[in-house]
Parts: C-alpha cells; sequence; structure tokens
C-alpha cells in the first residue's frame, strides 16, 4: 500500500510543476510581440504594453483596444528506456489569449488607465490509454487568467513608469491509474480538481535616450496561487476504500517572479529591432506541500522537493514596414529549462528550447489586425527519482495567433 501511496502522491506533488516549466509559462501575450520571438520590453507596439512594459504604455498614442487568442497544438511521445515501447498524447487544442484596454484621462496626455487580461501560465496534456506512465498520468489541465489594471505616466518626453495591480484566478484537473484492478477489469483511478487565487504587480520603467534607442526594465512579481477546498475524487475497489477517502485538500503553488531588460532599436524608418532578455525566478519551486482534509496511513499531508533554478530567456526579433498598412515580422527565442536532472515528468517533460516565429501585420487609421506562428520541439532524455520512470520524451509545439485591435 505504501508504494500505492508513493505513485499516486508522486504526481500529486508534480503535477503543478507544469504551470511553472519553461516550456508551460505561456509568453504569447501579444501577435505582433510573438512575431518578433516574444521581444517587447522596449518597442512599444499598442496597449499589449500593458503587458510588456506598464511604463512604456503611456509612449502609446491615442486610445486603443485589442484582443487576440493563440490555438496551441502540442504533439508528444515518450520511448521507454528499457521497452523501448513508444506512447503519444492525444491533447486537446489549448487556447491563451490576450485582451487590452488603453485609454487617455481627459486634459492630460501624459497619464493612462488600462485593463490586461491574459493567461500567462497553463497546458493541457492528455495521455493515450494504456501509455506506459498512467501511474504517473493520463491528462493535466491547467490554466491561470490573470486581471491587471494598470496606470502609467510619462514623466518627460524621454521617460515613462507604469504598475499595475494583479489578480490571478485558476483552475486545475489533474488524473492518472492506479495499480490497483477494479473489479471490471480496468484500473483504478485518481482525479484532483481545484480552484485558485493569488494576487501581485506587474512595474515597468520605459527609457527612449536617444531616437534610435529604447530601454525597458520591468518586474512581474512571483504569485502565490492558493488552493482551497480541492476535491480529491478516488474510483477504487472496495476493499481498499477506507485507505483512498475522497474529500478536500489545500496547496499553494508559487508562479515565480519575472526580471526583463529589453532594448528597441530603429534602424530605418522602415527596420525595427528588438531584444528582450529575461529572469525568471523558478527557484521559488523547492517545495511543494499538500494538505488533505482526510488522512488515513496510506494518506497523509506532505512536502516533496522540486529543486528548480532560476533560468534566463532571450528573444529577439525584427519587424520591418513593407509600407504604410503591412509590416512583416521575424523572431527567434532561447529559453533555459529551470527542471533538473532527477525531476523530468509527463507533466514537465522540459528542455532548453528554440523557438521560431514569424508575423504579419495590416493596419489602417483606426484598424488592426494581426498574425504570429511559434514553432518549438523539445527533447530530453532523463530518469525521475521517485518513479524511476526513465525515457526519453519529445514534443513539438505550434502555435498559430491571431488579433484585431480598433484605435480611437
Amino acid at each position: 500500500m505504501n508504494y500505492l501511496y508513493k505513485l499516486l502522491l508522486f504526481v500529486f506533488l508534480s503535477a503543478p510543476a507544469l504551470y511553472f516549466a519553461q516550456g508551460f509559462q505561456v509568453n504569447l501575450q501579444g501577435q505582433k510581440q510573438q512575431g518578433m520571438g516574444g521581444a517587447g520590453t522596449a518597442y512599444m507596439q499598442d496597449a499589449s504594453s500593458l503587458f510588456f512594459n506598464p511604463g512604456g504604455a503611456s509612449f502609446v498614442h491615442g486610445n486603443s483596444i485589442i484582443a487576440g487568442v493563440t490555438p496551441t497544438f502540442a504533439r508528444g511521445a515518450f520511448m521507454d528506456a528499457n521497452t523501448k515501447e513508444v506512447s503519444r498524447t492525444n491533447s486537446p487544442v489549448s487556447t491563451p489569449f490576450a485582451a487590452y484596454g488603453l485609454f487617455e484621462i481627459k486634459d492630460s496626455s501624459k497619464l493612462k488607465l488600462g485593463l490586461a487580461i491574459y493567461t500567462p501560465f497553463g497546458s493541457t496534456v492528455q495521455w493515450e490509454n494504456g501509455w506506459t506512465g498512467r501511474f504517473a498520468l493520463t491528462r493535466l489541465e491547467l490554466r491561470a487568467i490573470f486581471i491587471q489594471p494598470t496606470v502609467s505616466y510619462r514623466i518627460t518626453d524621454k521617460l515613462g513608469i507604469g504598475a499595475g495591480f494583479v489578480y490571478a484566478t485558476g483552475k486545475v484537473n489533474l488524473q492518472k491509474d492506479i495499480p490497483i484492478i477494479n473489479a471490471d477489469g480496468d484500473y483504478a483511478h485518481a482525479e484532483l480538481n481545484g480552484k485558485a487565487q493569488g494576487y501581485g504587480f506587474n512595474a515597468g520603467v520605459y527609457f527612449n535616450p536617444i531616437e534610435k534607442l529604447s530601454i525597458g526594465l520591468t518586474y512581474r512579481s512571483k504569485v502565490e496561487m492558493a488552493v482551497n477546498d480541492g476535491d480529491a475524487t478516488f474510483t477504487v475497489p472496495e476493499s481498499v476504500a477506507a485507505n483512498f477517502p475522497n474529500g478536500k485538500f489545500k496547496s499553494k503553488l508559487p508562479l515565480p517572479s519575472v526580471t526583463t531588460l529589453g532594448f528597441g532599436f530603429k534602424a530605418t524608418d522602415k527596420l525595427n529591432f528588438a531584444l528582450d532578455i529575461n529572469y525568471v525566478g523558478w527557484k521559488a519551486y523547492d517545495i511543494l506541500s499538500f494538505d488533505y482534509e482526510n488522512n488515513t496511513t496510506s494518506l497523509i499531508d506532505t512536502k516533496s522537493a522540486r529543486m528548480y533554478k532560476n533560468t534566463f530567456a532571450f528573444r529577439a526579433g525584427a519587424q520591418y514596414k513593407i509600407d504604410s498598412h503591412f509590416a512583416a515580422r521575424l523572431g527567434l527565442a532561447y529559453g533555459i529549462t529551470p527542471v533538473q536532472n532527477g525531476y523530468v515528468t509527463p507533466e514537465t517533460p522540459d528542455a532548453n528550447r528554440v523557438n521560431y516565429t514569424a508575423g504579419i501585420g495590416y493596419e489602417t487609421k483606426h484598424l488592426k489586425l494581426d498574425a504570429s506562428f511559434l514553432f518549438t520541439h523539445l527533447k530530453r532524455t532523463d530518469t525521475n527519482t521517485e518513479t524511476n520512470l526513465s525515457g526519453t520524451f519529445k514534443t513539438n509545439v505550434i502555435a498559430p495567433g491571431i488579433s484585431i485591435g480598433y484605435k480611437f
């Protein structure tokens, strides 16, 4: 029974990592920026500056609203190191979205107010029936939505500051098989389902010292997501039901801070470059604890070491204005995984990655349409220290996105 408990516990403890790994931090908050590798801290484009740099939002001309979505298609596979058996995912499409409204205050061209709603963390993973690691995970759905009212003020024609309060709400649904056979011949099943909320802030400074150069510095705080009254449900044979009682659980999940230094360079009237350097505080995710309402000898309150490390990500891109209406964009990003050897799981088969991006935009006096495309490939071989699941994970991700904006 202790063996079963450890397997069950492992997936509960490791699942929230999907929120945090470099691959599951959703950097899809603006179509223009996504087309440029995700860089946008020092290159003010539109109302999405509320996310990328609140300090630069006051430099965006006029009032504007914008909304976009990026359907994300991920296909993964796992090859068992011992049996060489290959298992695949059948994950549904996830839909990260972002919406922004940015408005000037009457009689003050320097002050702007805005509201941003976006999804910076989340993913959905569905493994095929009977796969090798079904006792670690069968399905995981995670999402965090941030709501950020923001104030931005242009101190001078070269310097702006801004900050936004963040309210975060999220959900998690985790499912796995348990190596116990039910009366119908299927394996027993476990499911965790819960809602979470937390608070934080997003602050930034924008500086335009000379016409061709701009600099941005932002800090997005850690958000401690608290799960209260989550539901733990176990479908097990009657003979062991007392060891796995249905009930409530509590937990706290730290979403990491992100510090970004960005540069924008105007090469010509048509050609612009952008570079962002992110420092992500993954080390906050060192221990994860669970408090179960109903404890038994098999289901006890626990703490598990995750030992994530702080990491960097580098994002660069270019935009070329074809004419007064059309623009083309290209970008590249490199992210270093926070997941150390021995901690790779079916929820976080993360690895160092290169993102390839492109985009196109069309605009008139009032209307703006933008589209982007992202591709990345991951490969990671590891043996998990808790479950001994050993093998190679491969994942391909494509993410086409589109947004529409209106300026007035």
